[in-house]
This record gives C-alpha cells, sequence and structure tokens, in this order.
C-alpha cells in the first residue's frame, strides 16, 4: 500500500512547475550549509542530491517528500500493530493518516513540511514501541527523530514539550532514571549541534525571520480558525471520529492507559500552537498516533464496510482537489487552488518570468546586474535561464551573499512593487511585464534601473527582508 502511495505521486508529481518554497529551498541549496536564515539545513540537503541524481525534474525532487510519506504510512500502521491492533486496524490507521490534506499535499511538494511530518510520526513510532515493549532503547529511536526533526524545521519542540509531559504525567517517568532516555536527549544534541553553532556565530537570525513570519501570519488573517482547521485541513473529515476514539481511549480506557503518554504528546503541542497563534496546519502530524489508537479501539466496535466506504469517499474527496490532477487554468483548477491556498498558481510561469528577463538582459551591457525581491524568484531566473548572471535578492539567506564586488550596473529590477522601485532606484524606465498570474512573483512591472538612489551598502541594508 506504501508503495502505491508512492508510485500515485510519482505519477501525478511532474505536473504545472516548481513551487515558491521549492525555488526557495533550491537557492539555498545551491549554497550547502549548516544553517539558513528561514530554516534548517536538512531539506536543502535532500534537495541537492534529489538534483544531483535526477537532474532538474519536477517528479525527481518530490521523490523525497512522496517517500517520507510512504514511510510515515508504514509507521503509523506499525503503531497499530504494537497497540494490539490486527491487520484491519494497521490499515485503516496507516490509510487515515495517509488521506488528510496536508499529508496529500506534503507528499506532492518539496516542502519542510514533508520531512518535519516523517519526524513526528518516527519520534511518535518509537514512543510506542517503547511503551509496548518496555525496551528503553527506543528512547534512540525518539532522540533521532527528534535531532532530524530540529534539523528540519523548528516546530518541533513542541512535540518536545509534548513528550515532556507524558514523561512526567504518566508511569513513563521511571525513564527518567534510565541511561537510555538521556543517551536520545544527548543523541537529539548532537544531530542537532552544527546548526546551533551556525545560529550561535549568525547571531540566532532564525528567531528574527520567525518573529517576522509570524506577525505577518496574525495580520494576514492565516492563524485564525486554528481549532476548526483541525477537522478539515490538519485531518481528514471522514476521519475525525477516528482520532477523537483514539484521544478517547488513551486517557479514559483502561487498555489505552498504557499508551497515555501519547495523549500528552499531541494535548501538549495542541495547547501551546493555541497560545502561540500557530497556523491550523502544524499539527497535522500529531494526528497518526491518534488516528493509530483509534483504528486498535474500534477494530472490533465499528462495521468494516463502514470504514472502507468512509475512507474511500474521504480519501476521493480530498485527493481530487489536493493533488496536481486538474489542467491549468481550468474552473476546477482555480477551485483547488483557493482549496489550497494558492499552491497551484506559485507553480506556474516561473519559466515566463526568465525568457522576459533574458530578453531585457540582451539589450544591455555585460556588467548588468538582476535585483529580485524574492530567493524564489531568483532561482527561477538561476534555474530558467543559465546564461544570465546569477539573480541577486535581498530576502533570506541570499541577502548574507550580497550584491558584488564592484556594484552591478545598470540593473534589472523583478518583483518589486512600482512604489519601492520609485523610492529607492534611479533613472527606472519600465521595460517589462510579467502577465502570468503567480501570486509569489510580486510587482508584475519589469524595470531597467541606473541604481540605488542610496550608496549600494545602505540600500541593501534598508531594502533586507524576510519572506
Amino acid at each position: 500500500m506504501a508503495v502505491a502511495l508512492l508510485g500515485l505521486h510519482a505519477l501525478t508529481n511532474g505536473q504545472y512547475g516548481f513551487h515558491r518554497d521549492e525555488l526557495s529551498t533550491l537557492a539555498d541549496a545551491a549554497s550547502l550549509d549548516w544553517g539558513y536564515v528561514g530554516a534548517p539545513p536538512l531539506t536543502p540537503f535532500l534537495a541537492r542530491v534529489a538534483f544531483a541524481m535526477f537532474g532538474p525534474s519536477l517528479a525527481g525532487l518530490r521523490f523525497f517528500a512522496s517517500l517520507a510519506m510512504a514511510v510515515a504510512f508504514v509507521l503509523t500502521g506499525l503503531m497499530a500493530r504494537h497497540m494490539g491492533g490486527g491487520r484491519f486496524a494497521q490499515s485503516v490507521a496507516a490509510v487515515s493518516a495517509a488521506i488528510s490534506g496536508v499529508a496529500l499535499s506534503a507528499g506532492a511538494l518539496f516542502e519542510y513540511v514533508s520531512l518535519d511530518y516523517l519526524w513526528w510520526v518516527m519520534a511518535a513510532y518509537f514512543v510506542v514501541r517503547l511503551l509496548a515493549s518496555n525496551d528503553a532503547r527506543a528512547w534512540l529511536g525518539v532522540g533521532a527523530a527528534v535531532g532530524l526533526g530540529l534539523m528540519t524545521k523548528y516546530s518541533i519542540v513542541f512535540l518536545m514539550a509534548g513528550i515532556g509531559a507524558g514523561i512526567v504525567f504518566t508511569p513513563a517517568r521511571r525513564y527518567l532514571r534510565s541511561g537510555w532516555l538521556w543517551g536520545g536527549v544527548a543523541l537529539a544534541f548532537v544531530i542537532f549541534l552544527p546548526n546551533l553553532i551556525w545560529q550561535i556565530r549568525h547571531d540566532f537570525v532564525t528567531l528574527d525571520f520567525l518573529r517576522s513570519i509570524h506577525a505577518r501570519d496574525v495580520q494576514l488573517g492565516r492563524t485564525d480558525g486554528f481549532l476548526s482547521g483541525q477537522f478539515w485541513i490538519a485531518t481528514n473529515s471522514f476521519t475525525v471520529p477516528l482520532w477523537i476514539a483514539g484521544l478517547v481511549f488513551l486517557f479514559t480506557n483502561e487498555a489505552g492507559r498504557r499508551f497515555r503518554m501519547l495523549g500528552w504528546m499531541f494535548v501538549i503541542p495542541l495547547v501551546l500552537f493555541v497560545l502561540a497563534k500557530g497556523r491550523d496546519y502544524y499539527m497535522a502530524p500529531a494526528y497518526p498516533m491518534l488516528l493509530a489508537a483509534g483504528a486498535v479501539w474500534c477494530e472490533r466496535l465499528v462495521k468494516r464496510w463502514l470504514v472502507i466506504v468512509l475512507l474511500a469517499t474521504g480519501g476521493l474527496l480530498w485527493a481530487a482537489p489536493v493533488l496536481p490532477i486538474a489542467p491549468v487554468d481550468s474552473s476546477f483548477w482555480r477551485f483547488a487552488d483557493r482549496v489550497n491556498g494558492g499552491n497551484f498558481n506559485e507553480q506556474i510561469g516561473w519559466p515566463e518570468l526568465a525568457h522576459t528577463v533574458a530578453q531585457i538582459r540582451a539589450t544591455l551591457p555585460a556588467q548588468t546586474g538582476i535585483p529580485v525581491a524574492d530567493t524564489a524568484q531568483a532561482e527561477a531566473i538561476d534555474l530558467y535561464a543559465p546564461e544570465l548572471p546569477h539573480a541577486i535578492s535581498v530576502a533570506n539567506s541570499h541577502w548574507f551573499r550580497g550584491y558584488g564586488n564592484p556594484p552591478p550596473k545598470p540593473l534589472i529590477v523583478v518583483g518589486f512593487p512600482d512604489a519601492f522601485v520609485q523610492r529607492h532606484l534611479a533613472s527606472c524606465v519600465k521595460a517589462g511585464r510579467v502577465g502570468i498570474e503567480n501570486s509569489a512573483i510580486g510587482g508584475k512591472n519589469v524595470f531597467v534601473c541606473d541604481g540605488p538612489i542610496q550608496p549600494w551598502p545602505r540600500f541593501w541594508q534598508d531594502a533586507k527582508h524576510y519572506g
């Protein structure tokens, strides 16, 4: 079944084009380091590996994301097995986890979310193994999963808080005297240490990035409806009764008492995300362990045909708009784009952007520079117009790479709002326009400018932004 899931993604993941976030990841992958402004280093590293293996292939880059979801699928089924579930419970748990909107999307795009989802599920799997077998060596697996999670996306600290609460509030606190638990802690720290050193050397710049991004999300209303989103975004609405049953099973049923630590691993992150005003999909990787528990409890209580019908219906209804299968610009594609929060329109038009810049560049001197507003725009130009000089960007880690010495002149200015161009750049002439409807491209007009009004160092500092 996991291989079939991997095959489904392989067949559909070649549609449209690279997503904005994928291009930003590829921009970081071009300059490998132990950390970046926007995220830890593991995802860009795997993007570099994917390009080395498959070249600039959509399906090739997304292979690791699809593989992560396939592995999470298997681990969810294994959690049900270790809780005492038979084959039916294992299959129900795995399929229920796989058909959530976030899981389907995470297998269709190569993003930090994809690997983050896997590490949460892997940590939960080793906790289940620990509680089922009393083999304290499983703490090394938990530590490895947490360490890899910290090298992928820092939000796994919320799961770490849940694990800590689960230890303290359940009989698992006996492991506080176990060397294996502290060995797992040490393993997580060692895995994370290179990125921690990078953060120290860069004055913890990622904290500034996260504060900026969070303030933007709150202002735009992206954190509204967090709790309601748990029922139709973080999970599939058709599986809600199953994960609720799992939560009830863990906290109220005598048979579930052994695995009650999992309940705290869900409740504590949920409360912390509510208090921190997180986005609804952040909780998605916490649900597979509840689905596994619910599948085990319901295996003998619910008619199997009813479960199969619900999962089949939910899977089809969620997969149709989430997977990249609709023809571009069709009415269903536009509907699916709205359902996915604009993810589809942010995958089209990048070659056209690069072609527009290349046409303008052909009429200008060799020392012309290409400043762009966003790292995705920079990578799109570098990827689809490799004959041009590398684009320079004022966003995220690209900003640290600077503008070159000597500074370029003239400039092809891409992606900035017209007001920014008029305020900061001199002798600007509109030279082209990007006509595609891609919300990630920003300013549609392309300008040719003589240079910044202020000296380059001051302009570069003032133009710096996170996105």
